[in-house]
């Protein structure tokens, strides 16, 4: 499905969770492009000791959906989806790739406000990621 988004379950709580902790998170009701779905067979994924619901989750249904790329941060998860060769992207490739394709005008206030709700990153990264994206910090 080219263009469409599947959630987790899982993830829609931790969405919730941040979001009664006064994080600015979006909700995703209503959004066309957007399907909830859990995965069907979680006793065929076993819990991955150091995973949260979420990233075991994402990892379950993209086994479940061979071809699938997911949307993962979290260096443990990202080792799992390498080993099991599923496809990945984070977060500021994911932007990257939003504005390269024209969905997205610039990278940097997206990314000033993933800092601003918490999302950890260094300013090398900070830095090079603005730079492969065409912009500079003081824009």
């Amino acid at each position: 499905m080219t263009g469409h988004v599947i959630v987790p379950a899982a993830v829609l709580v931790e969405l919730e969770e941040g979001r009664s902790r006064g994080v600015d998170l979006p909700s995703l009701d209503g959004l066309a492009w957007v399907t909830i779905r859990t995965p069907v067979g979680g006793s065929v994924t076993p819990p991955i000791v150091g995973l949260g619901p979420g990233e075991t989750q994402v990892l379950a249904l993209a086994l479940e959906m061979p071809g699938a790329v997911v949307v993962l941060d979290d260096a443990r998860a990202r080792r799992v989806a390498q080993s099991r060769q599923i496809p990945l992207i984070g977060t500021l490739g994911l932007l990257h790739e939003a504005k390269r394709t024209g969905f997205l005008a610039a990278v940097r206030p997206c990314v000033d406000q993933l800092q601003l709700n918490g999302f950890r990153l260094a300013t090398q990264t900070r830095a090079a990621v603005l730079k492969l994206a065409g912009e500079r910090e003081d824009e």
